[in-house]
């Protein structure tokens, strides 16, 4: 697992030895980027379910100006700050939160926070033929708040994996799937509504 692009191309990231990580396959990362190319560059980014932080890192190794990881665990979250240490990447721009996600979310709200781009690639959940999914992917499209933490212009990456069955409720709007292996990822904005909402 590595930095992609930007001034940290190449660096190599450390990542626990513990089936609680499931690092964001490279091929991934790439066609999220490459999707996301305009939009890095002085963004404002959001990392829940951090693990790493490799997807913040890669943001700040290409041009963002903040990034805030959440992140339950302690032990993964030191694997946060050594990773950014490691790639020579701007400590001050990068804050890790080692909290619930949930909790960090209603916080962040709370202090007006906003960001311009919101990831999450949770561990996946169970297939759920049949019923409403429960996992961690769901939940956060379920949660009612976590819109307002986006800019009017923003978007959240969320990943799940295809076994895994999502409604969209109607504060979102899908913008682009992509599809690799096991894995997809749901690029989403805020719908007009809830824009209109905070504006």
């Amino acid at each position: 697992m590595r930095i992609i692009g930007g001034i940290a191309a190449g660096r190599l990231l450390k990542a626990p030895k513990s089936l609680a990580i499931r690092p964001t396959p490279d091929l991934v990362k790439q066609a999220i980027f490459n999707s996301l190319a305009a939009r890095i560059a002085g963004a404002r980014v959001l990392e829940l379910f951090a693990g790493t932080g490799a997807l913040a890192l890669e943001c700040l190794s290409r041009g963002a100006n903040y990034a805030v990881c959440v992140e339950r665990s302690r032990k993964h979250a030191e694997f946060i700050r050594l990773n950014a240490q490691e790639t020579g990447l701007p400590v001050d721009k990068l804050q890790i939160r080692v909290q619930d996600v949930f909790t960090a979310i209603s916080q962040l709200v709370g202090d007006e926070q906003t960001f311009d781009l919101i990831f999450a690639d949770p561990p996946y959940g169970e297939k759920n033929v049949g019923r409403r999914s429960t996992s961690y992917a769901q939940q956060l499209l379920d949660d009612e708040i976590l819109p307002y933490l986006l800019t009017p212009n923003g978007v959240f990456v969320l990943g799940h994996a295809r076994r895994d069955s999502l409604s969209i409720p109607q504060t979102w709007k899908e913008l682009r799937q992509l599809k690799h292996g096991d894995s997809i990822v749901r690029i989403l904005s805020r719908a007009e509504e809830t824009v209109a909402d905070q504006s």
